[in-house]
């Protein structure tokens, strides 16, 4: 594993400002991956964690660690000695989950949607309670909702489920720690693995949402990571007019 350095470099960028220190949940692939490689571009001092090494952005500079979110037991215990020597956070990004597979309620398993729940739910809260921990501050969180938390579409299961108990859990913390600022953020359709999976379901009447996922593969309307992560960073200060705890989907902003 790489030494940890806190040293941070000059700030670059119309929004960086003050701003030094980022953690980022899920930085191998997709949106962690763009987030993470954005502002290490533009000067702070990035953390991140995934199961995954991404080999491109340790060498770009990311502190990085090898956290399986599953295993509780043994992830905390080495995140929290991970992060010991940091006394703030300016940005962190809750945006590791999985997805599970489309298909009804009735045919999930409870061991299948336990795991979904632990990962989707339960790490982020043993990861903010960490982060809350011996005096740490944080300045602006964001956990990565989804639209699928408000809508109920049929055969999003417990993606679903654990993404509105994420909305729940981010109102909680908001409640008792108020010198934070958090917002369950929807990002809107980015072009990742999890869309390569969706858009590759056969058609089903019960499913309806693939149809309009298959339609936006491959334009605007769904971007690369690098992109929806370029349009998040935009939006971080919008973000604070929003009531701390609140859900906010990035296409209605």
């Amino acid at each position: 594993m790489r030494r940890l350095s806190l040293f941070v470099m000059p700030l670059l960028g119309e929004i960086a400002m003050s701003k030094k220190f980022v953690f980022i949940t899920g930085v191998s692939s997709g949106l962690g991956y763009g987030l993470a490689h954005k502002f290490i571009k533009l000067g702070y001092e990035v953390f991140g964690c995934s199961r995954r090494t991404p080999s491109e952005l340790i060498e770009q500079g990311l502190n990085f660690c090898c956290l399986d979110l599953e295993q509780q037991s043994d992830s905390q215990e080495q995140f929290s000695r991970w992060i010991q020597e940091v006394t703030s956070f300016d940005f962190v990004f809750l945006n590791a989950g999985v997805l599970g597979e489309i298909k009804d309620m009735q045919e999930c398993p409870m061991d299948y949607l336990k795991r979904i729940m632990e990962i989707n739910v339960w790490s982020n809260k043993w990861i903010m309670d960490e982060l809350f921990s011996g005096g740490r501050s944080v300045e602006q969180l964001i956990a990565i909702s989804s639209g699928a938390s408000l809508s109920g579409s049929r055969g999003w299961n417990g993606y679903s489920l654990s993404k509105a108990a994420l909305n729940m859990l981010i109102k909680l913390y908001a409640g008792e720690n108020p010198n934070t600022h958090f917002t369950a953020l929807a990002p809107g359709l980015i072009d990742t693995a999890m869309q390569d999976y969706l858009t590759a379901i056969p058609s089903d009447p019960r499913y309806a949402p693939i149809e309009i996922l298959k339609a936006a593969k491959g334009t605007d309307l769904m971007p690369t990571g690098l992109v929806c992560a370029e349009k998040i960073i935009s939006v971080l200060p919008k973000l604070r007019d929003f009531e701390s705890g609140s859900y906010a989907d990035i296409r209605k902003l």
